[in-house]
C-alpha cells in the first residue's frame, strides 16, 4: 500500500509519498516527473514517517540544517541512480557540488567511465526532492541548469542555505545572481 501526504512551503506545495514505512518521494506541486512513482492506487493518510517528514520540512524552511532524516526509500531505482543519491546525501547544507565532480567521484569508485550528462539524468530524476539534496548541484562552469521544481526554487533553496552563488549563473541569460 501506498500513501500520500500535503505540506505547505514558502515555495508552494509539496507532496510526499510513503510505503507506510519511508518516504518514497517528495515533490513540489506540478513539478516536472511530479508523483512518478507514486502508484494511482493510494491514500492520503497521516503516517508516522510523514510527520517526521513535516518536522524536517519546518526546520529546514526555519533556514537551518535538520540534524535527522526521515527513513528513506530507494526501491526499484537503478545502481547508478542509486549511487548518485548517495552521493548528493553527502553534500553539506549551504555547499554546493557539480555533475561532473560527482562522476569523476563515481569513476573513482568503479573505474569506469561516467559522463556528467548520465549523472544529470539521474540527478534530474531525483525522487525524494530536498532531502536528497539535488537543488546543490550545479553545471561545472557555475551554471544553474534544471531542477525538476524550476529554477527558480533552485535558486531560493541554494540563498536560503546561504550557498556562496558568487560564481554561479544562469546560462540563458548569462547573468550572475
Amino acid at each position: 500500500m501506498y500513501y500520500s501526504g500535503k505540506y505547505r512551503s514558502p515555495l508552494g506545495g509539496i507532496t510526499f509519498a510513503s510505503d507506510g514505512q519511508a518516504i518514497t518521494g517528495l515533490w513540489f506541486d506540478g513539478q516536472k516527473y511530479y508523483a512518478a512513482n507514486l502508484p494511482k492506487e493510494h491514500t492520503e493518510e497521516e503516517l508516522p514517517v510523514f510527520a517526521q517528514a513535516r518536522r524536517w520540512l519546518d526546520i529546514y524552511f526555519a533556514g537551518k540544517a535538520p540534524d535527522f532524516m526521515p527513513p528513506l526509500s530507494m526501491e526499484g531505482i537503478s545502481p547508478f541512480r542509486r549511487r548518485v543519491w548517495e552521493i548528493m546525501l553527502e553534500i553539506p547544507y549551504g555547499q554546493i557540488s557539480t555533475y561532473g565532480r560527482i562522476a569523476k567521484q563515481i569513476e573513482g569508485e568503479t573505474g569506469k567511465k561516467v559522463s556528467a550528462q548520465a549523472v544529470g539524468g539521474a540527478v534530474g530524476h531525483n525522487a525524494v526532492s530536498l532531502m536528497i539534496p539535488c537543488h546543490r548541484v550545479v553545471g561545472a562552469d557555475g551554471s544553474i541548469t534544471g531542477y525538476a521544481g524550476g529554477v527558480d526554487k533552485k535558486i531560493a533553496l541554494l540563498k536560503m542555505e546561504g550557498a556562496d552563488m558568487r560564481n554561479l549563473f544562469l546560462p540563458k541569460k548569462g547573468t550572475a545572481l
